[in-house]
């Protein structure tokens, strides 16, 4: 399995989620992020789950993923179709 992202700590502070991937720290608003994150208990915004791959992080109890390459702003060229 290819590892994408070293995600090292996932936090809340001050209406922020706080990401350090790949020794680079994201702060984003919460509520830009994700809004049913942003209304979530603070039991439920700390019981995530961080992808084997770095792809991503998973809230069971919110049901909502984010996705890595997403908040640090990758954006990837799609792959060419051959006709």
């Amino acid at each position: 399995m290819t590892k994408l992202h070293k995600v090292q700590s996932v936090q809340f502070e001050d209406g922020m989620l706080c990401v350090v991937v790949d020794g680079q720290l994201i702060s984003q608003p919460v509520e830009d992020v994700s809004p049913s994150l942003a209304m979530a208990s603070e039991t439920s915004q700390n019981n995530f789950k961080i992808s084997p791959s770095g792809y991503g992080i998973h809230w069971p109890d919110c049901d909502e993923d984010l996705s890595i390459d997403a908040l640090m702003g990758t954006q990837h060229d799609a792959p060419m179709m051959v006709a």
